[in-house]
């Protein structure tokens, strides 16, 4: 069963930085290209950073909005998928999924799995 928890996010001002961790099934994480997505309302959900396969190199891809800043890996935390974020920007604002690149799909087939998400809020 599919199942991915985030955490991590908060308020911080500009130019601060975070740390968001997902947790959920190792075989899922290693053996599956993963990416951090974020939605912002009445905008569709982005991928903003990805990662390959263990076996495909962990090659990383990051959308030229958060290129720099943002940095994708797995955490030595078995089963964590990690993003680390900084020079965060007011337009950062967003709620920050992961989960696989496509998305899981649910086990009924009904559609794609999502989280809860973790909510990320730059401001002064």
């Amino acid at each position: 069963q599919v199942r991915l928890v985030e955490s991590g996010g908060g308020l911080v001002q500009p130019g601060g930085s975070l740390r968001l961790s997902c947790v959920g099934r190792k075989r899922m994480f290693s053996l599956n290209d993963m990416g951090w997505y974020r939605q912002t309302p009445g905008k569709e959900r982005e991928l903003v950073a990805k990662i390959s396969s263990i076996t495909a190199g962990e090659s990383k891809e990051y959308a030229d909005s958060v290129k720099g800043r943002f940095t994708i890996f797995r955490d030595n935390v078995p089963n964590t998928l990690s993003l680390q974020m900084n020079s965060l920007k007011p337009e950062d604002t967003a709620v920050y999924y992961c989960n696989g690149d496509p998305p899981f799909g649910k086990e009924d087939g009904s559609g794609e799995y999502w989280g809860q998400g973790t909510q990320v809020t730059i401001s002064s």
